[in-house]
């Protein structure tokens, strides 16, 4: 998507240990034109599937999540990272390693927000190794609910994640894949 692309050259840095620092636009500080423009883009490519929920991990993935959930016309659930009072016992968990964070963290969705019933779509901010969209497949399977796909706003092309998807059928859109990147460059996978 090259409104995202142009985004990501004129806003982001690449930092030390090849992370993408987008935190002007994407998951900090926040470009709600865009944001809704991507959710638009998802609805897109998965308006033909039947989806009842959105699923996401807080925080970075929420307000990406609710975007495309607008077009949806459905819920958005998010894994809530940690122990929760208010959450209760009644959940899927997982563990999930956050390679930005350098640490693995218990990520868990309420029982009665994901069910057997459920066709979810799966949407987050970023796509490298794929730790938190298997993290997010193995609660859907937990609930018995159905994928429908997962849709990523930037993928890291030359990490393993998406490629390990895509390789069990699943139907990932990535809306601006990375090919490279070093300290004062980014370049894009071309289309297909």
């Amino acid at each position: 998507m090259k409104l995202l692309e142009d985004k990501i050259l004129a806003c982001g840095k690449v930092l030390p240990g090849e992370v993408l620092k987008v935190d002007s636009f994407l998951n900090h500080q926040i470009d709600p034109v865009l944001i809704m423009e991507l959710g638009k883009a998802f609805y897109e490519h998965f308006s033909l599937y039947s989806i009842s929920k959105i699923l996401t991990v807080e925080s970075s993935g929420i307000a990406l999540a609710l975007a495309a959930a607008q077009y949806f016309r459905v819920p958005v659930v998010f894994g809530k990272k940690g122990k929760h009072k208010n959450v209760g016992d009644n959940v899927y968990t997982c563990e999930c390693f956050s390679y930005t964070k350098g640490q693995t963290y218990e990520v868990a969705v309420s029982k009665d927000y994901l069910t057997a019933d459920d066709t979810v779509l799966i949407i987050d901010d970023f796509l490298a190794n794929g730790a938190a969209a298997e993290c997010l497949l193995n609660i859907i399977d937990q609930a018995g609910a159905k994928l429908a796909g997962i849709g990523i706003a930037i993928e890291k092309g030359f990490q393993p994640g998406g490629e390990r998807l895509r390789a069990r059928g699943i139907d990932v859109q990535s809306l601006a894949i990375i090919e490279s990147m070093t300290d004062d460059s980014v370049t894009f996978r071309s289309a297909d």
